[in-house]
């Protein structure tokens, strides 16, 4: 029989967590660090310290000091004004597309076919998209023959190539505007109908809310998404390869042509090259990363 005296039982304090090593979970991660230490670690550091060998294996500064004078300074100015342009232009018309087929007055299978083929086409690049373009927009183009034949436009004989600056920046579209839909279309979304429905009942235009709301709420996620698609052309390399052999130079490229050495054998050269190509990404991403921050404050 208890009595009103009996002592209580000792309560149990807080249960203690076990250390992260002696969970199994940690386990699950594990071929995700070893990827990225074997593919992105280990050759940035092979790369950091190749940029900084001469051809004998020894120490010095004059394949970086090189990166600032003719033809290495002339690459790096026509990849970033080749990614800048095609950044720009993809971000205004993949902006307004994407803001055309995802805003209510649309079809309803527009919205779906649209993210399907921007899916699709923002991975299409590389040997098949210079391919695709080449037969479409060459010199014997399927395009270039029918302008030809039938309006009596000879593309070529008025200036243009595809072979050129302006051809690269045309096909590098094709690829960033559907690109620009895929990263702007949740902020666009993220756009409450409340705000503007407030914006009309104050007496604002649409012109108006979109001066002083809307386009000041997406303003960071549209440069955001710009920086992202500077990054993304800065990168590319087999499509301007497989296009112009060369002939437009641009960084990655030129870095192949040294460290594969059929033309130019200098290892050391092409790793400062690839230095520099990660510095000019690194900015681009902490800036995209500063933007998305401020962008992630209206969508909460």
């Amino acid at each position: 029989m208890s009595t009103a005296l009996e002592t209580p039982k000792k309560q149990r304090g807080p249960a203690r967590k076990r250390p992260w090593w002696r969970s199994p979970t940690w386990l699950g991660v594990v071929p995700f660090f070893a990827f990225v230490t074997l593919f992105l670690l280990l050759p940035s550091v092979r790369l950091v310290m190749g940029a900084f060998q001469d051809e004998a294996g020894g120490f010095t500064f004059e394949n970086v000091r090189s990166l600032f004078q003719g033809q290495f300074l002339s690459a790096y100015w026509t990849s970033i004004s080749l990614s800048a342009l095609t950044a720009f232009l993809g971000g205004i018309l993949g902006g307004l597309l994407a803001y055309a087929a995802l805003t209510g007055g649309t079809p309803r299978w527009v919205r779906p076919l649209l993210t399907t083929f921007s899916g699709v086409a923002a991975n299409f690049a590389g040997v098949p998209l210079a391919f695709a373009f080449i037969a479409t927009l060459g010199t014997t183009g399927v395009v270039t023959q029918f302008l030809s034949e039938t309006v009596g436009l000879d593309l070529y004989d008025r200036g243009f190539s595809l072979f050129t600056f302006t051809g690269l920046a045309l096909i590098y579209l094709y690829f960033q505007i559907p690109l620009m839909v895929l990263v702007i279309a949740p902020a666009i979304d993220g756009l409450r109908r409340e705000w503007k429905e407030a914006a009309s009942n104050l007496g604002a235009s649409s012109g108006q809310y979109w001066r002083y709301v809307g386009l000041p709420i997406l303003m960071p996620s549209i440069l955001g998404a710009m920086i992202l698609l500077f990054a993304n052309a800065f990168a590319a390399y087999a499509t301007p390869y497989a296009l112009t052999a060369g002939n437009v130079g641009v960084v990655p490229v030129l870095i192949g042509q040294f460290v594969r050495g059929d033309v130019l054998a200098n290892p050391g050269q092409g790793y400062a090259l690839a230095l520099g190509m990660i510095v000019v990404v690194a900015v681009s991403v902490a800036v995209y990363s500063l933007l998305q921050r401020r962008a992630a404050r209206w969508t909460q």
